[in-house]
């Protein structure tokens, strides 16, 4: 189910552990936000107590995982906890770390989403603004052969590729359908390295926190005992082993492709740095941090470009609509000439979408501006009104006893003229739950994705006499 409304936690999240990079121990809460705060972190340890946006441009290292750093201040290792808050639908949250990195824990993110599921999580009074996509987006990296496409869709679904040229891992892939499948699917899944990888940061002292059980290590060349015998030294263990497959110390994997689940994981956590909630599929192949984050920036930069037309519904006209203009009609008492909506494409538990066909033959071009026709604000607004009004009738059990009526009209703006052979889309968001028969809705007008039209409506039910 899509949640429409933003989401923060119901109390703290307390967790600690090692960072992995630099060994040093963490204590982590992830504390309740308001509407629109988004993700922050703090440096609860470190003078005025700054606080570091979770933004794909505040990005300084990709190196060993990703950082971010505002004004001199760095948090590190940031994926997994971003991940985690999106794969639990948790919108606004502020991370409060008394180091610089964050935890690793067993190298995977489901410890973090068991204690956010302990915490809980509640719907707050603002609605959701999402990245919806409306054409594909590209970012391709042809040193390290890394490829992330993103295309429309109506949920947020992301598909991972990975090969490295490797026997032991061969290539994987994996699909997320349904973000809400994170916990399960996703969450458990560990980091990983190779061998060769694992000897140079631990001889170059760059892995402080590392330990066999919070990484899948892979051994993809014939190791001897003396190395063996070194490893186990380095990690301080009685002894190393290495599994038929290539996993060292008999490390039991939790999926047959759990590496590709992990880079997925990865990608998640990483464009979590865009700031908004995505509705789109994204395609990832070959990804690392580097990669994901020039995406990120590249999205960022898509919705600076396409900041007044993100959120425009995607219009199929071979696409059957949810109502006709029959199914309209018994819904709403409004008949010739003003019954100004022509289909319902779209219905969520909060949102409707409608079109209307403006042409030449409309009578109140008879007498506005018949010269340079040009339909009316006040109307616009009026089948704005009467798209939300579907929504709301849709929600009461005999409909046809009822009536919406106007009670107040807020923040009303005309952007764009609309003339003959223009096809409005009116899409309607509920802002708070019908209370009383009172009904308050956002409504937006787009020609193509170009807004017209703006207003905060405020209606109620009223019986029919």
């Amino acid at each position: 189910m899509i949640v429409h409304y933003q989401q923060t936690l119901k109390k703290l999240v307390y967790l600690q552990g090692v960072g992995l990079h630099t060994g040093n121990f963490v204590t982590l809460k992830i504390l309740p936000a308001p509407p629109n705060f988004g993700y922050k972190f703090q440096r609860i340890d470190l003078p005025d107590k700054p606080i570091i946006k979770a933004d794909a441009d505040l990005v300084t290292d990709t190196s060993r995982g990703t950082t971010i750093e505002q004004n001199g201040v760095k948090v590190s290792t940031v994926e997994h906890v971003l991940a985690s808050l999106v794969g639990c639908g948790i919108d606004n949250a502020l991370i409060e770390v008394d180091n610089q990195e964050m935890p690793i824990l067993d190298g995977s993110a489901a410890e973090f989403v068991q204690c956010i599921k302990n915490a809980g999580v509640i719907k707050q009074t603002e609605l959701r603004e999402y990245l919806d996509i409306k054409e594909p987006l590209i970012f391709y990296d042809e040193k390290k052969q890394a490829e992330l496409t993103i295309v429309p869709a109506h949920h947020y679904q992301v598909s991972v590729m990975i090969d490295f040229n490797s026997q032991v891992l061969g290539t994987q892939h994996f699909t997320l359908k349904n973000i809400e499948d994170f916990g399960t699917e996703i969450a458990p899944c560990r980091t990983f390295c190779f061998l060769h990888e694992l000897e140079y940061l631990l001889e170059n002292n760059l892995i402080k926190g590392g330990d066999l059980n919070n990484a899948i290590v892979v051994v993809d060349k014939v190791v001897d005992d003396k190395k063996l015998q070194r490893l186990a030294k380095l990690f301080h263990k009685s002894a190393v082993a290495v599994k038929s497959e290539g996993i060292l110390n008999n490390l039991e994997l939790h999926f047959p492709n759990e590496p590709a689940r992990h880079k997925l994981l990865d990608v998640i956590g990483d464009l979590a740095l865009i700031g908004m909630p995505i509705r789109g599929k994204v395609f990832a192949s070959r990804p690392g941090h580097a990669a994901n984050v020039a995406f990120a920036q590249k999205i960022k930069q898509y919705i600076k470009l396409n900041k007044h037309t993100h959120n425009a519904p995607i219009y199929d006209p071979n696409k059957l609509p949810i109502y006709g203009i029959n199914k309209i009609a018994k819904a709403l008492p409004h008949r010739y000439p003003f019954l100004l909506i022509d289909k319902i494409i779209e219905i969520t538990e909060n949102m409707i979408v409608g079109v209307k066909n403006v042409t030449i033959n409309e009578p109140f071009f008879q007498g506005h501006f018949p010269n340079n026709p040009v339909m009316p604000g006040v109307l616009q607004i009026e089948a704005m009104a009467q798209t939300g009004g579907v929504l709301i009738l849709e929600k009461i059990q005999d409909p046809e006893n009822y009536i919406t009526l106007f009670m107040k009209i807020d923040n009303a703006r005309f952007i764009k003229k609309v003339i003959p052979g223009d096809t409005i889309i009116f899409k309607l968001e509920l802002l708070s739950p019908i209370r009383r028969g009172i009904c308050e809705m956002k409504g937006t007008a787009f020609v193509g994705n170009k807004i017209v039209c703006e207003a905060k409506l405020v209606a109620i039910l009223q019986k029919i006499k």
